[in-house]
């Protein structure tokens, strides 16, 4: 007779694939305005892309500079499928044609996997970077399948429309990419609950011992590949589907550079990191772009105060505020921060100035002397604003150095009686 066991109901997690579904799918409703769809689409491939490099990097310590390849590679299969779905020679939805581009990418995973799984560490991320400047090479050299310098397009409405859905809209791409992200995060979530989504931690914590009790390291990296290649396809086939061009900077080591950015911005060591990163990266890359030509500058810089102040990314930001907040501490450091924050505000504003102004004077000039910065008409060649951008930067340094101290000794405090009461509760 079977013994009958009560599980309970994990509402916690209920709840919070609940609120992730929630939010794919309000977002459209709350940010319809302007380029926000065009905006929200570009962060769920991206997401995807990222989730998939994280199952390297932060799953697996493994280190690559060439995981564009797969989505590229992927993007590629799958704007040609489109092609010859909308010429009558492969009855494919459109729906589907982001599985084209995941097997795609999972065959080149078996290929490429192979050979750069060899080694480990530095010598890994070093013939990833090879790979993908060779892979990049090959696509100006077979303009036949890459199309060239001016890559392939496509056209995403294939047919007749399905219950009115014709992909035409962009609305309607934005629900394809929500649905695809919503299934490979619960997708990859699930392999991190697996054998092998374990056993990658272990080979990426202490490599020598999982050889000590009978796995094959490379073996194991190889099979985590496959799977990060099939996902990073997907996310290549939603990008050919949003976009509807493929060309040569899919596969380049810009592309694979930039995620690798994104998710150590994010936070490698947890599991929501690559999809906050996601949505930061495209703000500066795409939003903050239409603005400011001086974007890859704010970015650099802010990934350096990232590494700076909190190497584990933003991800580490959030999670220690909310430890805080739990154990009961976030009153007393909350004041202290938000007189940081105060004091960091005003030299941000005056280091934006100046370099908006440094910007426009080497650039811009022929456009003449005067610029729009606030809202406001400055003449860059006049000494008014340069002396009140080094003004606001020079009174924020001051309350920084007055406001830091303080702050740092709550939080050491805070830190050191959370690790009292944790010990306690042991």
């Amino acid at each position: 007779m079977k013994e009958l066991r009560y599980t309970p109901l994990n509402l916690g997690r209920w709840l919070l694939w609940g609120g992730y579904a929630l939010i794919l799918l309000i977002a459209p409703l709350v940010f319809s305005k302007g380029g926000g769809l065009t905006l929200l689409s570009q962060m769920g491939t991206v997401m995807i892309f990222g989730l998939s490099y994280n199952m390297l990097l932060g799953q697996g310590g493994m280190l690559s500079f060439g995981h564009a390849v797969y989505s590229g590679l992927g993007a590629f299969f799958a704007i040609h499928a489109m092609n010859m779905a909308g010429a009558g020679q492969l009855p494919i939805p459109t729906s589907l044609i982001p599985l084209v581009g995941g097997l795609a990418g999972l065959g080149f995973g078996l290929l490429f996997g192979y050979v750069t799984t060899r080694k480990a560490g530095t010598t890994f991320a070093m013939i990833t970077l090879g790979l993908v400047e060779l892979v990049f090479a090959s696509s100006l050299m077979f303009p036949g399948f890459f199309g060239g310098e001016g890559g392939v397009t496509t056209n995403r409405v294939i047919g007749g429309a399905v219950l009115g859905i014709t992909y035409g809209p962009q609305i309607q791409v934005y629900y394809l990419i929500a649905f695809w992200l919503f299934v490979c995060t619960a997708a990859v979530y699930a392999y991190t609950q697996t054998p092998l989504g374990r056993i990658i931690n272990a080979v990426r914590d202490n490599p020598e011992r999982v050889e000590f009790i009978g796995y094959d390291t490379q073996w194991v990296r190889y099979l985590v590949v496959i799977l990060s290649s099939f996902f990073a396809g997907i996310a290549g086939g939603l990008s050919a589907i949003n976009f509807e061009i493929v060309s040569a900077e899919n596969v380049s080591a810009i592309r694979s550079g930039s995620i690798l950015l994104f998710t150590f911005i994010g936070g490698i060591g947890f599991f929501f990191g690559p999809l906050l990163g996601a949505i930061v990266g495209i703000l500066f890359s795409v939003l903050l772009s239409d603005y400011t030509p001086a974007w890859q500058l704010y970015l650099g810089l802010f990934f350096v105060l990232l590494v700076r102040y909190a190497p584990g990314g933003m991800g580490s930001l959030i999670m220690l505020l909310l430890r805080a907040a739990r154990f009961g501490h976030f009153g007393r450091i909350g004041k202290p921060l938000g007189w940081v924050c105060l004091a960091v505000l005003p030299g941000l504003a005056g280091f934006v100035a100046g370099v908006e102004m440094l910007y426009h004077l080497t650039l811009e000039a022929a456009n003449g002397s005067v610029k729009q910065l606030f809202g406001m008409a400055v003449d860059t060649r006049s000494a008014l604003p340069w002396s009140l951008a080094g003004g606001l930067l020079l009174a924020s340094i001051v309350a920084w150095r007055k406001a830091q101290p303080v702050f740092a000794d709550a939080w050491s405090a805070s830190c050191a009686e959370i690790a009292v009461q944790t010990r306690s509760a042991r």
